[in-house]
């Protein structure tokens, strides 16, 4: 029960690393708010913390539109009182090579990925700054670190939300607010599942440890993070990819 009591924020929560993420940190004790735009999604995720018997609360959230935002935020304020941790994790994949992709490829990843964990860090940052206290989680990639063939607009993205943390670590952080980074490598998501086998097994063919990560291996790492025996971790850029980019 690392996170007892700690009112926690997750966006892109509905399925993936999100789901997984809310999923531990209900287990771990927390306060989970679910955020996504699919109410299904939601809905299921919420009913499954309940089931378990965990505490959540679902908002339908577009990480693009502020006033989503700023309603989820008023919300679970006005409910708890606090917000100890916001996990940064919607996020889309727009794949093409730079010849061939599009303006609105570009733009709605940047949109989501980039632009939408700034809107929600700005949301709730002045809550954190009242309370002294906060965990900021940004969902990274590999891909931010290496870059990676066909995703110019992704590695982008993930490229500038390392930033984004090392930045905050620096502001915030004599605050009382911590700000880290996680970067998945291949995992197994729904975002995998359309592609064909013999592309998951060359996948697999680049890690060390021979397989593909499951989300519930992210959802771990974010939990230590978010708990307090991470108090001194901060501005960190982790790894989880079973050394794939050795």
């Amino acid at each position: 029960m690392r996170l007892a009591g700690k009112v926690c924020i997750i966006t892109g929560a509905g399925r993936g690393i999100g789901k997984a993420t809310a999923l531990k940190f209900a287990t771990e004790g927390a306060k989970v708010i679910v955020c996504d735009v699919t109410p299904e999604w939601i809905d299921e995720t919420v009913r499954e913390i309940r089931d378990a018997d965990g505490e959540a609360m679902g908002f339908i959230v577009d990480v693009r539109d502020r006033e989503s935002i700023a309603r989820m935020v008023q919300s679970v304020v006005a409910t708890y009182g606090r917000i100890d941790c916001l996990v940064n994790n919607a996020g889309i994949v727009r794949d093409a090579q730079l010849k061939n992709m599009t303006d609105e490829q570009f733009d709605q990843v940047i949109d989501i990925n980039l632009k939408g964990v700034y809107n929600c860090t700005k949301a709730v940052v002045d809550v954190m700054l009242r309370q002294q206290s906060g965990v900021i989680l940004n969902t990274a990639s590999v891909v931010g670190l290496y870059g990676n063939f066909g995703q110019t607009n992704y590695a982008a993205s993930k490229a500038a939300v390392i930033g984004m943390v090392k930045t905050w670590a620096r502001e915030l952080g004599r605050k009382g607010i911590r700000a880290n980074a996680v970067c998945p490598g291949f995992i197994q998501t729904p975002i995998l599942s359309s592609m064909p086998d013999r592309v998951l097994a060359a996948m697999e063919e680049k890690v060390p440890l021979g397989r593909l990560g499951r989300p519930e291996e992210i959802a771990a790492t974010f939990a230590f993070l978010a708990s307090d025996e991470a108090s001194y971790i901060n501005g960190a850029v982790i790894e989880v990819s079973g050394g794939m980019s050795l």
